[in-house]
């Protein structure tokens, strides 16, 4: 208890307190579009910043380059440094970042860390996302270091909000034929 007493504290330091989030779903394509387009119209809430959420091991598989089977083991390559793959799979990552993008809010890129990923990884994905216009690039350490590894991350979208807010755009007017809308 005594921790989550200090993480709360510091979430009030950041002003986070005064901040509201919510999980749009999985991929960019399909939860984020149809919480913009749909959700946001229908609450008349619309965000100031999205939070586009990748780790190496999905950039890695994103490649084409290993065999992923339903139920059976990972290959033990996505444990391994690969630059290769990660280049080879970041245009997912960098259409996320455009989907965003598109309706007006900045994205901030959160890339989960864990055991295997390293240093150098890190450094490309986030140089990519940089330059795929995000408007950060932070590694998220919760994983292994609780509310202290999310600090950057948190410090990140706080500022996006600060910068990108009132922005948001919706894709289509309500009244358009469904062929526009899709």
């Amino acid at each position: 208890a005594h921790g989550n007493s200090s993480i709360v504290a510091d979430r009030i330091a950041l002003k986070l307190a005064d901040y509201v989030v919510t999980e749009a779903g999985f991929g960019a394509d399909i939860g984020c579009e149809k919480f913009f387009n749909i959700k946001c119209r229908a609450s008349g809430l619309v965000p100031s910043a999205a939070v586009v959420v990748t780790t190496v091991r999905a950039l890695k598989m994103h490649s084409g380059r290993f065999k992923i089977v339903p139920g059976k083991p990972l290959d033990p390559a996505l444990e391994r440094e690969d630059l290769g793959a990660i280049e080879a799979g970041l245009g997912n990552l960098e259409k996320q970042i455009e989907n965003v993008r598109i309706h007006g809010l900045p994205a901030v890129v959160a890339v989960n860390r864990f055991p295997p990923d390293t240093d150098r990884e890190h450094d490309l994905v986030r140089k990519r996302a940089m330059g795929a216009g995000a408007f950060a690039a932070e590694v998220s350490e919760v994983f292994g270091k609780g509310g202290e590894g999310g600090r950057a991350l948190a410090s990140a979208v706080d500022a996006a909000c600060e910068k990108g807010g009132g922005k948001f755009r919706f894709l289509y007017p309500l009244e358009a034929p469904v062929k526009e809308k899709v």
